[in-house]
C-alpha cells in the first residue's frame, strides 16, 4: 500500500488551515496536492485532533495484525484438514 508523503499531523494542520478560511485552491498550490486529496482527507480526518489521528492509526495497525493472524490460523486449519482427509 502506498504511503502518503504527509503525516497525520501535517494533514490535520492543512485541514485546520482550510477551516480557518483559506480556499482549497490556495492550499493545493501551497502544499502541492490535488483538491481531491484535500476533500478525501477532510472526509477521513475532518474534526479530528492529532491525538485522535494517532489512536486511529494504532487501531488500524492492530486490526491489520489481527487479520493476518486470522488468515494464518485459517490456512493452518485448511492444511490440517487436507492432511487428515488424505490419510483416511
Amino acid at each position: 500500500m502506498r504511503r502518503s508523503r504527509f503525516t497525520e499531523e501535517q494533514i490535520i494542520g492543512i485541514l485546520k488551515e482550510h477551516e480557518a478560511g483559506v480556499p482549497v485552491s490556495d492550499l493545493c498550490r501551497k502544499h502541492g496536492v490535488s483538491d481531491a486529496s484535500i476533500y478525501k482527507w477532510k472526509a477521513r480526518f475532518g474534526g479530528m485532533d492529532v491525538s485522535e489521528a494517532k489512536r486511529l492509526r494504532a487501531l488500524e495497525d492492530e486490526n491489520a495484525k489481527l487479520k493476518r493472524m486470522l488468515a494464518d490460523a485459517m490456512l493452518d486449519n485448511v492444511a490440517l484438514k487436507d492432511l487428515l482427509g488424505k490419510k483416511w
